[in-house]
């Protein structure tokens, strides 16, 4: 006798299945919004990786760049040159240095000339100020060397009692001050007749050319070879005045000051 079947009851459809109806597939929205969200994911992951590496190389190439900045900023301020780095201004050129009031024409060590001070300026147009000017502001040093000894530069150069010249000095350091109610330029002839010591071509007070020695002037270690009366002061100028035999020379030449904070 033949076994009974037992009918086995319909699978039920599941209740997603059950809400998009018999014979519907996944909605392709479902599938594109499952891709974008891969897609966004590995672009975040790509995102982070960069970062990563331009982090590594902004800490390894940083420092670099810095260097290179700061040597080619260096290079540009400073780049050696066998060529004359002075500058010459026209101001000045009549004035005869051998024959203002009170110039001095002996030997070293030479005070500030204040007795004739104010005759001076007026003989090389300088105005008397009652104060420092503000217009122009700037500083240089100064070197002097006399067969193979350093000269001090005096303090208090042209600083009178009651008025001041727009070139002076304020120590024995050799940084001249220029603080000019104008805009004009102002030489180192300039300064030493402020300073009342004769400086001409060829003689540096009581100093001349002769018997093998010369008067030489360098401008951040390098030989002036136009006028030095001429030679205008310009912000931060190394200058060295050196009188004497070429054995006599400072070695080095002075090429370079530390001027204070400030200066």
């Amino acid at each position: 006798m033949a076994k009974k079947r037992t009918a086995r009851p319909a699978s039920r459809p599941s209740p997603r299945a059950a809400a998009r109806g018999p014979g519907r597939a996944a909605p392709e929205g479902s599938t594109s919004r499952k891709e974008q969200a891969r897609l966004e994911r590995e672009a975040l992951i790509r995102k982070r990786e960069a970062g990563r590496r331009n982090r590594r190389l902004f800490i390894i190439g940083g420092p670099l760049l810095v260097v290179v900045v700061i040597l080619g900023i260096v290079t540009l301020k400073k780049t050696p040159s066998s060529k004359d780095p002075a500058v010459y201004a026209t101001v000045g050129q009549t004035v005869a240095a051998n024959t203002l009031p009170g110039i001095q024409t002996g030997a070293a060590r030479w005070l500030p000339e204040l007795s004739h001070l104010r005759a001076r300026l007026q003989a090389i147009g300088f105005p008397a100020l009652g104060e420092e000017g503000t217009v122009l502001h700037i500083h240089q040093h100064l070197d002097l060397d006399i067969d193979g000894a350093k000269v001090i530069v005096p303090a208090n150069i042209g600083i009178g009692p009651d008025f001041l010249s727009a070139i002076h000095t304020h120590d024995t350091s050799g940084v001249i001050h220029v603080e000019s109610p104008t805009r004009r330029a102002f030489t180192l002839g300039e300064f030493f007749d402020v300073w009342g010591v004769r400086f001409t071509l060829t003689c540096l007070g009581g100093y001349c050319d002769g018997g093998g020695k010369t008067l030489r002037v360098y401008v951040d270690g390098h030989l002036a070879t136009g006028n030095i009366r001429q030679i205008q002061l310009l912000s931060h100028e190394e200058i060295a005045v050196v009188y004497g035999s070429p054995s006599d020379n400072p070695s080095p030449i002075p090429s370079t000051y530390s001027f204070p904070f400030g200066y």
